[in-house]
């Protein structure tokens, strides 16, 4: 008689990473990832209000008017849907701007405030408390922030929402409370899913640059209700034939029991409104403007050496030609126009993307005075810095320098509270009042004290100039 197999099959990625979920408690964060977690909420919050206007907000609106869900949780701005359709919604206030915080690893770039609108929709249908939405994003993060490190999927050429997949479902399935069963399906579904194309950010760029994550999003916190109903999925979706390793990645590991809730730590926050490999450029940019009182008219040319990521992504190394700029996608994924309009305009914000301001004559010419090249000493350093080097020569034939190997926002030189308040007000005052914006960095800053519902109730009102929903 043969013997009982005893031997206990291993658990799956996704099942231990499953565990790493259920376990995570708000008091293992540490304070300074706590105040962090506010901090890049209330960044995302004005991202989203900055956005309100924007023409595929509108289209996006009317999408949502005609094929809304049952009104369980809330729209900024006012209004009620679906948690699946704020999610997208929501998400996509906030992307839209591209001004919102970033995570570097050398072959990938993330976004990990892009999980902050699921999560809080998430947490908003199943009455949890403001502790539970830090808990549930701090989980968001860790696994967008981990994943992007150890498995990148843009040498593939896919989009950094891969790793997007996995860390919107964990942290949406964190905040609904599922078991490890529960949250192992979520991710498992969402994962073999939703596996977006880099093409989205490469060449001639559309509207889908800031929908495509949200997108994500939307599939990805369904995927986290379906595994509440008992849905399952592929629990070999990291590591199984076909699996994200198989298809995409190649073989990591991550040993999930071992990890913290601290990655926000490493996460940065944008200075400027510009594609985040960017912004030492920017300031600069706007540093040699203010200290040469340079007037663009006595400028002869601009050369800018900068790190190969981003003379890749944004200075027309790999992703086409971008001194031809007529879009708003176009322009905040282009050094030339970026760096020619911070020098006319003496500031890189939203105003510099209305399409009127990228189409003038002043800004077409300047940018064809750019010249981007990747510089390999300042490859080697990134991504522990963000190194460029831009010189400007002027008519009279005096040249210019200035080197910058960071910038204000970058994880080793923090932006203060009171910075990110002031570049929230920046932004969100063109459509919330004086008292709004108040009572919005007040719920943040008191989030684990006054719960969700107070933050939600502020956001769900109608902002300055803003049409009410249906």
């Amino acid at each position: 008689m043969l013997a009982a197999n005893t031997q206990q099959v291993p658990e799956t990625m996704a099942q231990q990473l499953a565990a790493f979920v259920v376990k995570a408690r708000y008091e293992d964060i540490s304070a300074e990832a706590v105040q962090q977690l506010k901090i890049h909420t209330l960044d995302a919050i004005g991202c989203a209000i900055g956005a309100m206007e924007a023409t595929p907000l509108k289209a996006l609106h009317a999408h949502l008017e005609d094929f809304g869900g049952n009104p369980l949780t809330s729209l900024i701005g006012g209004g009620k849907t679906s948690p699946v359709l704020a999610a997208f919604y929501n998400s996509t206030l906030e992307r839209y701007l591209d001004f919102m915080d970033s995570f570097i690893a050398k072959h990938e770039t993330c976004h990990p405030a892009d999980n902050v609108m699921s999560v809080l929709a998430a947490t908003e249908y199943s009455e949890k408390t403001g502790k539970d939405f830090i808990s549930a994003l701090a989980v968001a993060y860790q696994v967008q922030c981990r994943l992007s490190e150890v498995a990148p999927a843009r040498p593939k050429g896919f989009d950094h929402t891969v790793q997007g997949a996995y860390a919107v479902a964990s942290g949406v399935a964190k905040a609904l409370g599922l078991d490890a069963a529960g949250v192992a399906n979520a991710v498992a579904i969402s994962g073999a899913s939703y596996e977006g194309l880099r093409v989205t950010r490469s060449g001639n760029l559309s509207n889908w640059k800031g929908l495509a994550y949200p997108n994500m999003a939307y599939g990805a916190t369904d995927a986290a209700f379906l595994a509440m109903r008992g849905i399952t999925g592929p629990m070999e979706v990291f590591e199984g034939k076909g699996g994200l390793m198989d298809a995409i990645t190649g073989k990591f590991e991550i040993d999930w029991s071992k990890e913290d809730l601290e990655m926000v730590l490493k996460t940065n926050i944008k200075k400027y409104n510009a594609e985040f490999h960017a912004q030492t450029a920017m300031e600069a940019t706007l540093d040699l403007r203010t200290r040469e009182k340079l007037k663009p008219t006595d400028i002869k040319s601009i050369r800018l050496a900068i790190f190969d990521v981003a003379f890749n992504i944004i200075g027309g190394g790999n992703d086409g030609n971008k001194q031809h700029v007529k879009t708003k996608e176009e322009a905040d994924h282009s050094l030339p126009y970026m760096i020619a309009v911070a020098l006319l305009d003496g500031a890189v914000t939203p105003a510099q993307y209305d399409a009127q301001r990228i189409l003038k004559q002043d800004v077409q010419e300047l940018m064809q005075k750019v010249t981007v090249v990747s510089d390999r000493g300042m490859s080697a350093r990134f991504p522990a810095e963000m190194p460029c080097r831009l010189e400007i020569e002027l008519n009279s034939g005096k040249k210019l320098a200035m080197e910058k190997h960071d910038y204000e926002g970058f994880y080793t030189r923090r932006m203060s509270w009171e910075t990110v308040v002031a570049k929230f007000n920046g932004i969100a005052s063109q459509h919330a009042s004086e008292l709004q914006c108040a009572a919005i960095v007040d719920a943040v800053a008191h989030l684990e004290l006054n719960g969700i519902k107070h933050l939600v109730a502020v956001l769900n009102e109608s902002f300055v100039g803003r049409l009410a929903h249906a």
